[in-house]
């Protein structure tokens, strides 16, 4: 019978005053603060350009019109659940073209992984909804308490009406911004005039309220107190991201080949023999992660290049070149340090032209099925039980339930023909039709119908296949489903 050892590490660990043993909680180090400061650069400049587009699109997104016809909201982009659709300008999607939005989702992750094997983590640090409302709200915060310097001074102070008012003031606008961020959420679900009108007047959808409520909740804490704790424990990404780059892709690289030895220096002193890092730790002090880029490649680098910025603006200061930190590859700057000429970047590889490839495909295979969708879609289900009747004049009949699925924006008229079986007939319950001639259903614009159909014909009529064709009578667009027909000693 095999056994379980318990090994007690408990006796290695050091002793709290008294001889105690350490709390469990002493284990684990306390959350610092992080102050980041205001960079200026030309990546800064695209982070607000990246800022305030990205917010735009959000915001604004859903106030775009569409016509779609009557009784359906003119919005470019819904996701109707009420009628069980989803548009997207001029794509309509149905519950039964669900394969589409799992494709889309293919496409954004190979488009993920294209750009993180060229770029590293930019969408990390540019694109990702988390870093753009940190970003936003550590905007804010700086509009009410200063910068870096300030921010410090002013938490290490004593609570005084100026500080009560400050910090009052930054964490209402942090409320108003993620009030606004979880009811922009509810318009791609709903309506968004028809929402918005009724929001205050308690005509709103009670679901529009809940999750607005939780959008809101959710915003304000990740963006204005938990920040880069949610990029370092929360996303799974900045794990996967180490398969998906390799030596020859670019990353916010410190190039100690240049860089080292560092420390500070004087005017008055050669720069002989040193590096040119000066130890002046502005790269860590706007990095809104709070890291040192000179230790490496770490996990919660999300290269937003704000560190560039920094570092070039004091290597003008000093008069050296820029570049100390750019974005670099990893064989570059091993080549440099061993006194050998990198080779030229690369952006065409196996990897990047695998995902290149792959995202070719499967873009190319979508639009060409979004291109020729069907807009009308018939599907037929035999009777089971019974799965035939023998009518008083010995003639056989089968049942078949027909759905009419129509999805166009307009009404249309559809032509139902039943062959394949030799003078067989058939009828619609409800409509005044019996034989074999070509009968018209009427169906409503993005409706979908149910007619019940009797098949009938002859004993001495073998088991074989029965042909249902839907035809639009204004267009010609066509839909044939087969199915069969059963007798009685079949």
């Amino acid at each position: 019978m095999a056994s379980t050892t318990l090994i007690d590490h408990t006796s290695e660990l050091p002793a709290q005053s008294g001889g105690e043993p350490p709390r469990h909680e002493d284990l684990y180090a306390k959350r610092k603060q992080i102050y980041p400061k205001l960079a200026h650069g030309k990546f800064r400049t695209i982070k607000w350009l990246v800022m305030a587009v990205t917010l735009g699109v959000y915001y604004g997104l859903p106030w775009v019109r569409w016509d779609r016809g009557d009784g359906i909201p003119d919005q470019a982009v819904l996701a109707d659940f009420s009628s069980e659709k989803f548009y997207f300008f001029f794509i309509e999607l149905w519950p039964q073209d669900i394969h589409y939005m799992a494709g889309g989702l293919i496409l954004a992750s190979l488009l993920l992984f294209l750009v993180t094997s060229l770029l590293g983590r930019v969408w990390c640090g540019y694109t990702c909804p988390q870093t753009v409302w940190t970003d936003l709200y550590i905007w804010v915060e700086r509009a009410f308490e200063g910068d870096r310097a300030a921010r410090m001074r002013l938490d290490k102070a004593p609570w005084t009406a100026n500080k009560i008012t400050r910090k009052l003031g930054k964490h209402a606008v942090w409320l108003v911004i993620a009030f606004w961020t979880g009811g922009a959420f509810i318009l791609y679900w709903h309506d968004a005039p028809t929402v918005a009108a009724g929001w205050f007047t308690g005509d709103a959808p009670l679901t529009a309220y809940w999750f607005a409520g939780i959008l809101t909740l959710t915003t304000y804490f990740l963006a204005g107190t938990m920040r880069e704790q949610v990029c370092t424990y929360m996303c799974p990404w900045p794990r996967i991201q180490g398969a998906l780059t390799d030596e020859q892709a670019l990353n916010v690289t410190y190039r100690y080949d240049r860089g080292e030895p560092r420390g500070p220096k004087r005017k008055s002193e050669s720069w002989d023999d040193r590096g040119d890092c000066i130890d002046c730790n502005q790269c860590v002090q706007v990095c809104p992660m709070g890291i040192d880029i000179r230790e490496g490649e770490q996990l919660e680098c999300i290269h937003c290049a704000l560190c560039i910025d920094a570092c070039d603006e004091i290597m003008v200061k000093v008069d050296r070149p820029k570049g100390l930190i750019a974005y670099d590859t990893q064989i570059a700057v091993a080549a440099r340090n061993e006194g050998l000429t990198p080779t030229k970047h690369k952006l065409v590889r196996p990897r990047t032209v695998v995902y290149a490839v792959v995202m070719l495909a499967i873009g190319s295979l979508m639009a060409w099925g979004l291109a020729t969708k069907s807009t009308i879609e018939a599907n037929i289900l035999k009777d089971r039980s019974p799965p035939f009747v023998t009518l008083s004049n010995g003639r056989i009949q089968n049942g078949y339930t027909l759905k009419l699925v129509n999805k166009a924006s307009e009404p249309r008229t559809m032509l139902l023909d039943v062959s394949g079986l030799e003078g067989g007939a058939f009828r619609v319950i409800g409509m005044d039709h019996e034989g074999s001639d070509t009968l018209e259903l009427p169906v409503e614009a993005f409706g979908v119908d149910r007619y019940r159909i009797l098949v009938v014909a002859d004993a001495t009529v073998p088991r074989r296949q029965v042909t249902f064709t839907v035809r639009d009578a204004a267009t010609g667009e066509t839909d044939v489903n087969i199915s069969s027909f059963r007798g009685a000693e079949q």
